[in-house]
């Protein structure tokens, strides 16, 4: 996906080109589940590599559900997931990556971000009434080239991870407009489900163009050879599953990675 132009609009959230149908998909994906769960292990005992799995997406786009996917084919213990919701007051004081370099896995584990730094490229554009609580210098924040600049901070950061064997892996969970008011809608019906649903979701709703345009840009700038995105249409929650199960099983299979030898009595 480098230097490719996305645009969104072109990709249809409910179809499913690797597969034919449901029941292929489900088929792959419980086969892929047990490669993954086979490859984590391996990775933990070979303790040189690491997984940062990273989750972006407009509102009920699916992040939980694949993080609920995730961990369902691997070792919990091996596994970590940190949900970035309205920084604190300590974190507003430091840069934007801050937080999030903090909870990167460390070698043989795997870490999820459900969101992450980049709100910082995606939401803040659409509120930049958001980075007045960062004490951001005026002459800074007002810099035409700020979240220019802010792309080359990330690209940057994934590639200090991938020195280190950190293997970054990104996926943008893209459903349409029609799917979410479903998906909010059945927030309102369901009574398990009523406490996710939040009014600032409706309003969010209302810049829904904006939100496709800064996610453009965001998958544009910022997919790398390092730390690629791959773009999920994600109406499906089956094909959701196994595109994210694909990718993980091709991309850990190229690791050089065995079991170490037992030491010698």
């Amino acid at each position: 996906m480098k230097n490719k132009k996305i645009k969104l609009s072109k990709i249809d959230p409910s179809s499913h080109p690797l597969c034919k149908n449901k029941e292929e998909a489900l088929e792959r994906t419980a086969e892929l589940q047990k490669e993954i769960y086979d490859l984590l292990y391996l990775m933990f005992a070979h303790d040189h590599y690491s997984l940062l799995i990273v989750l972006h997406g407009i509102d009920t786009a699916g992040k939980d559900g694949a993080v609920r996917h995730i961990y369902d084919s691997g070792n919990p213990q091996g596994i970590k997931v940190f949900s970035f919701k309205r920084p604190s007051a300590e974190e507003f004081r430091h840069d934007f990556l801050w937080r999030c370099h903090r909870h990167t896995p460390e070698s043989g584990l795997t870490t999820i971000f459900n969101r992450s730094y980049y709100e910082e490229v995606t939401t803040a554009q659409v509120h930049p009434e958001f980075l007045q609580e960062q004490r951001i210098p005026d002459e800074l924040r007002k810099h035409p080239d700020f979240f220019k600049r802010r792309y080359h901070r990330i690209n940057d950061f994934e590639l200090l991870l991938s020195e280190k064997g950190t293997v970054v892996l990104k996926f943008f969970l893209h459903i349409s407009k029609k799917e979410q008011k479903e998906r909010l809608d059945d927030r309102l019906k369901d009574l398990s489900k009523n406490w996710k649903f939040s009014p600032d979701d409706v309003k969010e709703r209302r810049h829904w163009d904006e939100y496709m345009d800064v996610f453009e840009e965001m998958l544009q700038n910022t997919s790398t050879e390092h730390a690629p995105w791959t773009v999920v249409p994600a109406d499906h929650k089956w094909y959701r599953n196994y595109v994210i199960s694909k990718t993980l099983v091709e991309k850990l299979r190229t690791l050089k990675m065995k079991f170490p030898k037992a030491p010698k009595a």
